[in-house]
């Protein structure tokens, strides 16, 4: 993990270097996966990210955000689902998930705990998101953009140089972004829900359910919403006191 190294990377290799090879290294577990075959098989995205269990998790306070979580399932149904597109995922693929060997490079992948079947465009719109915090507090937009351009286009080089993704998908990245938030928001409510704790909607939280809320992509991060002050936060929202998720276990 880069925390080990105070966010620092190896010394005398370029920072490119390691955005090129953690696109290498989700590259080839993408192409691991698209030749698995698993003697039990893990359960697939429309198992849990469904319209009963969004009702059942989020609570009675968030009606748009529902309603908006549905679209996107929808949506997301209607996408192909071929061997070259869909299948295991990581699901959790970021640096709190793998660790750097700081004299070579070389990334080691672990935490395949929440591994399932999925669209493989998720895994690299979550690494776009990891790319954020690089240039979080940058207050120039257009730069935030330059630099969000470049990053992934280094990322993608690594991917490309293990398995291929054809544009088509690649056009999916704001659609893709949008779900990794989705996940994102039911992780939060689940964790509330399992460990009895009142709902709560803090600025972090707040600012999630806004980007799906009112459609803006790309994690707000080039918009009028985004502050490289409190990066990523919105005003708290209120939840009715004594809501809590209907029963999801």
């Amino acid at each position: 993990m880069l925390v080990e190294n105070n966010y620092q990377y190896r010394e005398g290799a370029p920072i490119t270097e390691y955005y090129y090879n953690s696109g290498k290294v989700l590259g080839r577990l993408h192409q691991i996966s698209k030749g698995y075959t698993p003697i039990h098989r893990r359960y697939s995205f429309f198992d849990k990210y469904n319209a009963l269990y969004i009702d059942k998790l989020i609570p009675e306070s968030f009606p748009l955000l529902k309603e908006k979580l549905v679209e996107l399932l929808n949506t997301l149904q209607g996408l192909e689902r071929s061997q070259e597109t869909f299948g295991m995922n990581h699901f959790d693929y970021n640096d709190g998930n793998y660790s750097i060997d700081f004299d070579t490079g070389q990334i080691t992948v672990y935490d395949f705990e929440n591994s399932c079947y999925c669209w493989y465009m998720f895994d690299l719109a979550g690494l776009w998101m990891s790319g954020v915090g690089w240039i979080q507090f940058e207050p120039d937009v257009g730069k935030r953009k330059k630099f969000m351009d470049d990053y992934f286009e280094t990322v993608l080089a690594g991917y490309r140089s293990e398995t291929k993704i054809e544009d088509s998908m690649l056009d999916k990245l704001p659609l893709f972004i949008q779900v990794n938030i989705m996940e994102n928001i039911v992780d939060t409510f689940e964790v509330m829900h399992h460990t009895g704790e009142e709902p709560t909607c803090d600025e972090e939280l707040s600012y999630l359910i806004k980007c799906l809320e009112d459609d803006i992509p790309y994690k707000g991060f080039f918009h009028q919403i985004y502050s490289c002050e409190e990066p990523f936060e919105y005003e708290e929202r209120l939840i009715a006191s004594g809501e809590k998720s209907k029963n999801i276990d």
